[in-house]
């Protein structure tokens, strides 16, 4: 009996409490915030890596507009909406797609396929202006690419259905559309942040392997919400090249719209999470 209890001592001191879970997990010493990025970094441009990343979101919004904008003029095309995929088969195009390009560029550019990610990351300083400025150019290039190449290989059908230019519907007005935009970027940004969170990923090893996954979801939930009211924009590269590619009065009619929502959404969202969140003004004082 009195070797049983020692056992049973042994076990107890063993295992004296549990794991903390959560933020409780975090501490000090296995986590230190990283420096902001520098405004401008000239040494970028010298380097092959940072044209490789450029090159990797090219072609990235590139095969995002080529396989989204053929899925909404499928969907256009067909005689009922029962015919086809359907607003839900477009908001799986979108979110799979993304899904799929994160996971592929992220570990070369960070996979930010859209101008509003980009500049809510700068705002944040996760990147340097210099690192921003590229990335949306050639997101920009490549959105413009991908749509011209479905219009070239379909331009009749391309201009008949819409070419997926994104628009206001009938029967809501710009301020709805406005709304729709800031908050579903909103969505969308504050998802891309929590899930490639650096504290996040030092805690949890998992992190960065399913960070695509909460992102290609969130745009999928969006696109469900919003297509009926704008198409769903919050991708401003993907609203530009496909109003460049179609240009027809009602593409630029609204454009504005997303431009100035996704932007406002990112930035909120990038507000909230710094210093809401994080709290990370707060840390640097202390």
């Amino acid at each position: 009996m009195e070797g049983k209890e020692e056992d049973v001592k042994l076990g107890a001191n063993k295992f004296q409490e549990r794991q903390p879970i959560g933020t409780s997990a975090q501490t000090d010493k296995d986590y230190k915030e990283p420096p902001p990025a520098p405004l401008f970094e000239p040494g970028e441009l010298t380097s092959w890596s940072f044209y490789r990343a450029g090159i990797a979101e090219f072609i990235a919004t590139f095969l995002f507009l080529y396989i989204t904008i053929l899925t909404v003029m499928g969907v256009n095309r067909a005689p009922t909406k029962c015919a086809s995929v359907g607003i839900q088969g477009i908001a799986w195009a979108f979110g799979g797609t993304i899904f799929a390009l994160v996971y592929s560029t992220a570990g070369i550019s960070g996979g930010h396929i859209n101008p509003a990610v980009t500049f809510g990351l700068f705002l944040a300083r996760k990147l340097s202006l210099t690192r921003a400025v590229f990335y949306i150019v050639m997101q920009t290039l490549g959105a413009i690419a991908g749509a011209g190449v479905v219009k070239g290989f379909q331009k009749n059908q391309y201009e008949l259905l819409g070419g997926g230019a994104n628009v206001v519907n009938h029967g809501y007005t710009k301020g709805d559309g406005l709304g729709a935009e800031i908050v579903g970027t909103f969505v969308l940004v504050y998802t891309v942040f929590s899930a490639t969170d650096a504290k996040r990923n030092a805690r949890d090893s998992h992190v960065p392997i399913l960070a695509p996954l909460p992102i290609g979801f969130a745009v999928f939930l969006v696109h469900l919400a919003t297509i009926p009211i704008t198409g769903t924009g919050i991708n401003p590269a993907r609203s530009l090249g496909a109003a460049i590619v179609f240009n027809k009065d009602q593409a630029w009619d609204d454009h504005w719209i997303f431009w100035v929502g996704p932007f406002i959404g990112a930035a909120l969202a990038a507000i909230y999470h710094q210093i809401v969140i994080r709290a990370i003004p707060f840390k640097s004082r202390g």
